[in-house]
């Protein structure tokens, strides 16, 4: 029950990711990066014992849905700084 939560929170944040237009990248791609980085803050809530894999923790929701929130802004920063059309150097 902790994994399928922590699948919901990672869908959650990329639906919040969505609503916010500025450097809005294909919700196919945000939609992998919110679900893996899901997976990757729940592994460490559990470590962290904000409720293990098995267990419904609100804590451990939310620490996965900001980090998921966390990731899919980093990768739209990340995307925004690489040029779009590098200039050829003659």
């Amino acid at each position: 029950m902790g994994v399928a939560l922590w699948l919901v929170a990672g869908g959650t944040a990329c639906i919040a990711a969505r609503l916010i237009r500025n450097l809005r990248q294909p919700w196919l791609g945000e939609l992998l990066v919110a679900l893996v980085s899901a997976m990757l803050f729940g592994t460490l809530a559990t470590a962290l014992d904000f409720g293990g894999w098995r267990e419904i923790d609100w804590r451990a929701g939310l620490f996965v849905v900001c980090g998921s929130f966390t990731a899919i802004g980093l990768i739209r920063l990340l995307r925004s700084r690489l040029p779009i059309r590098p200039e050829v150097i003659p």
